[in-house]
């Protein structure tokens, strides 16, 4: 933990009570006395941050008689500042002439102002700091107000819904059941009445959308999460098998340190690779994952996700025929 994060936890601790003990903030940090000790001189004597100790009762506070400072937005930590830029991102793709215009105008403004600090603008973090979005795919606003509506009200939709693996167009009911946002994009799942199951569809796969007048089925949460988070990736299901991946000692230590799914088991083999093991169901999003690593990744199991993987490698060497 850097300074500057400390810097931060401390000025967050002190302003959310009237008074923190020396040793609460030392646990906090896990730092020694005298780095604390340290750590407040700073705090008053360069950053001009008001901490005072209470001689009855040895906490330490802010003096909120002094005039406010402003810490600098520097000292929010990598998951805050993801955050703030992000939300300022996405706030920045309503157009003046949108419901939510006037609504998101002070908010963005909130959002500059947090960002803001003594020696650099908004402008300039915002410059040097970038949230990129990778394949997020372009779908009608308008489809994506009706089914926000229908799922909020607990009401049923007809949809015109194009499937990607072969572009096949159905007409579907469905129950609505939550929005969920994944790699950049939208996703809705919700009960099928054509399939009789749940099911996640593509918002931008969505061609046309009625609200119906029936209610929607309601499916418990508990259900909900059976059903669609069992395995790797957002197109899971209940029938859940286990991949076991083995990664060259090139890729072992990048792989070790990625989180891919909550239950993974990850271990260093005695030649220096990596094996890691997770849960999946439906298994395109895991096989894509698979081979971006190329020649890097190995899978020893299942034997039907390894022939899936051989196949596929198979045909891509086949496009580029002797070469």
């Amino acid at each position: 933990m850097t300074q500057s994060e400390r810097f931060g936890i401390i000025e967050r601790m002190l302003l959310s009570r009237r008074g923190v003990s020396f040793v609460e903030i030392q646990q906090r940090l896990e730092v020694s006395r005298a780095t604390l000790h340290r750590d407040l001189r700073d705090l008053r004597e360069r950053m001009h941050v008001p901490i005072i100790c209470d001689r009855d009762t040895g906490f330490y506070r802010i003096d909120t008689s002094v005039e406010r400072y402003e810490l600098p937005g520097v000292w929010f930590s990598a998951g805050e500042i993801h955050a703030l830029l992000s939300m300022q991102q996405l706030l920045a793709a309503f157009d003046a002439g949108s419901l939510l215009a006037e609504h998101v105008g002070p908010l963005r403004q909130r959002l500059l102002g947090m960002l803001e600090s003594a020696t650099d603008s908004a402008d300039e973090i915002a410059r040097r700091i970038r949230i990129l979005s990778a394949a997020a795919r372009h779908y009608a606003p308008q489809h994506f107000q009706h089914i926000a509506a229908a799922l909020m009200e607990r009401r049923r939709l007809s949809i015109q819904y194009v499937a990607r693996s072969k572009g096949d167009t159905s007409q579907r009911e469905i129950s609505p059941q939550r929005l969920t946002h994944y790699r950049d994009n939208w996703y809705l799942d919700a009960w099928c009445h054509l399939r009789d199951e749940l099911r996640s569809f593509a918002v931008d796969a969505i061609k046309t959308v009625k609200t119906l007048d029936v209610a929607a089925r309601e499916i418990p949460e508990a259900e909900l999460d059976a059903a669609l988070g069992a395995g790797y990736g957002i197109f899971a299901g209940a029938q859940v098998q286990w991949a076991t991946l083995i990664f060259t000692t090139e890729r072992a230590r990048w792989v070790a340190a990625e989180h891919w799914y909550p239950e993974q088991q990850g271990s260093f083999l005695d030649d220096g690779s990596y094996q890691l093991r997770l849960p999946y169901s439906n298994d395109p999003e895991l096989i894509m994952d698979i081979l971006k690593y190329g020649p890097d990744c190995e899978v020893v199991g299942p034997a039907g996700l390894r022939a899936k993987v051989v196949g596929l490698l198979k045909a891509a060497m086949g496009r580029y025929g002797d070469e």
